[in-house]
């Protein structure tokens, strides 16, 4: 296995010694993917914050993005810690006001990249057009996936948004299922918990100001069976003014929340390449409670890359019959 990182300053593309490695981590939801190395600072290796880095595996590239910290420690000392996230740390870090209408999440994600000057691939069309919405001093980051939750929660349909090898992409979840096996063999250790103490709710109420009449519409869905096994637990959102869809919305959020939580983590994998945050793995083990069989979804992803070796680290979540 051939391991390549090339950092380009200027005209000048440089191939730095590495040392104790690389390693990669993406997460599904609300951070961009980084990875951090550690170079032996030569006399002809000289870069900058800003700079482009990529890192590619047997020739097919990896990771793509941009040098943000570099750390030295000691007069004598001839490594340099180096930190580099990809496009999607613009838009967590940047804030703005947008007032849109008529727009899907995929269009959103055009918009804000042609204004911020971001690379965009491939984006999977979105069937969910919002009517208009005002984004207040956010990230860029929250208005899209803000978008992306307003279509789940009409649609039922899951997308994941990331930056792949320098491009910003939209995939639907479905089109992310890798034939690959976790199981006793290919996996070091594993914990295993559940819990209702997080994004679970068995009460949805979502309200409506009408200005022009002065009054509030509710729009209730609920589970009695649950409420009354785990008390009530309540979602609570105020609408935008011109939502048509709030009793359909308040069932969907309740079909997707109405359920306890298990998250499975799993440690020293044997690695894979296709592997991304957003992917989903079958998993075949014993958790104690039940014998899972399923496609899990990859909530966040460390690749850790050394000589002759490509090991995990991957939190799960979800598929059916085991978030229930």
């Amino acid at each position: 296995m051939r391991y390549d990182l090339l950092i380009q300053s200027g005209a000048k593309l440089m191939q730095p010694a590495v040392v104790d490695g690389v390693t990669i981590d993406w997460q599904r939801s609300g951070q961009p993917g980084k990875m951090n190395f550690t170079a032996i600072k030569t006399a002809g290796l000289s870069f900058h914050e800003g700079d482009p880095v990529k890192f590619s595996v047997n020739g097919k590239p990896f990771f793509k993005g941009f040098i943000f910290e570099k750390d030295r420690t000691g007069l004598e000392s001839k490594k340099l810690k180096v930190t580099a996230y990809d496009q999607l740390y613009y838009l967590t870090k940047n804030k703005d006001t947008y007032n849109y209408q008529n727009k899907t999440a995929a269009d959103v994600i055009r918009m804000i990249a042609e204004d911020f000057h971001l690379r965009v691939g491939v984006l999977a069309p979105t069937p969910y057009l919002i009517r208009q919405r005002l984004e207040d001093n956010v990230t860029l980051y929250d208005m899209i996936n803000n978008a992306l939750k307003l279509t789940l929660q009409s649609t039922g349909q899951m997308y994941v948004f990331s930056d792949k090898v320098g491009l910003l992409t939209l995939e639907h979840i479905e089109a992310m299922k890798l034939p690959l096996l976790c199981n006793e063999s290919t996996v070091g250790n594993f914990s295993y918990k559940t819990s209702i103490s997080k994004d679970t709710y068995n009460r949805i109420k979502l309200v409506q100001e009408d200005k022009e009449s002065g009054k509030r519409k509710i729009f209730l869905a609920q589970d009695p069976v649950k409420e009354a096994q785990w008390g009530i637990l309540q979602y609570y959102e105020k609408l935008d003014d011109d939502a048509k869809d709030g009793l359909m919305r308040a069932t969907q959020i309740l079909k997707l929340r109405d359920r306890k939580t298990r998250t499975l983590s799993l440690k020293n994998v044997i690695g894979d390449t296709r592997v991304r945050a957003g992917s989903s793995v079958v998993c075949m083990l014993g958790l104690g409670d039940m014998n899972l069989s399923n496609y899990m979804v990859v909530e966040q992803v460390t690749h850790e890359f050394r000589e002759n070796q490509h090991l995990m680290s991957l939190d799960l979540r979800g598929g059916n019959g085991f978030e229930s």
